[in-house]
């Protein structure tokens, strides 16, 4: 079923958006890989191995001008926009009362307004094509809250906003648009906390055990299958969010 589309992973260098990638490249689909640093060429050629292209763009999604030069690359590169996976995403954790001011603006930016500038840009293409696939990645934190994330789950919560919205507007046009909550997931991003506080994550998860990267990357190739679901939060948390 995804076999020859276009599939467009942002913040897909390592951890998620790297397995989403690998997923969708073992599907058949060409894989667009948006990095902002610095991405393995293994990587790239991990992806290719799979016998598709890879088109690694190096960019930042929270600027809306970078947004709209990369989908005019792709559309040009390969003709369409199949699949958008808007995975980028920062933390700068710190106790609200703390925080400041770039450490709230700079996960905004990046969470919810570069998932914003990629459904704008993208969208356009999808509009002619009556149809398309947006899976947004928001986080059980943007469910429940988290204390030291005040930042970080409102720009998860924001992402279901989005999301819900985007699926009403875009559905006419065979447009379907849903998100991931994932819960915790084994990641660089996530190994940075403290002993303490990876334990005290995982007495609130049900089964008892971290997710991994590929829960969250066979979760997306679903909702890229299943083209009656749309406007959804699927929760990948092991049980956080019952």
């Amino acid at each position: 079923m995804l076999q020859g589309k276009t599939a467009v992973v942002t913040g897909a260098a390592k951890g998620i958006g790297k397995a989403i990638a690998l997923a969708f490249a073992k599907e058949g689909c060409n894989i667009v890989l948006n990095y902002r640093s610095n991405v393995a060429p293994e990587t790239i050629a991990e992806i290719e191995g799979h016998g598709v292209k890879c088109l690694p763009i190096q960019g930042d999604v929270s600027d809306f001008s970078f947004a709209a030069d990369m989908m005019k690359q792709v559309k040009k590169e390969f003709g369409s926009v199949d699949v958008l996976v808007n995975n980028a995403g920062i933390t700068r954790d710190m106790l609200l009362m703390r925080m400041s001011e770039e450490e709230f603006d700079s996960v905004i930016n990046t969470n919810l307004k570069g998932t914003f500038n990629m459904i704008r840009h993208a969208s356009s293409i999808m509009l002619k094509q009556r149809s398309g696939v947006i899976i947004n990645m928001s986080s059980v934190v943007g469910v429940m809250g988290n204390v030291g994330q005040a930042n970080y789950a409102a720009s998860k919560a924001g992402v279901i906003g989005l999301t819900k919205s985007t699926a009403k507007e875009l559905a006419a046009r065979g447009i379907t648009c849903n998100a991931i909550a994932p819960g915790f997931v084994e990641t660089d991003m996530t190994a940075v906390l403290s002993e303490d506080t990876q334990k005290q994550m995982l007495e609130v998860i049900p089964l008892k055990r971290y997710g991994q990267v590929e829960d969250i990357a066979r979760a997306a190739v679903f909702l890229a299958e299943n083209t009656y679901i749309t406007g959804q939060v699927l929760n990948v948390d092991g049980g956080m969010c019952i």
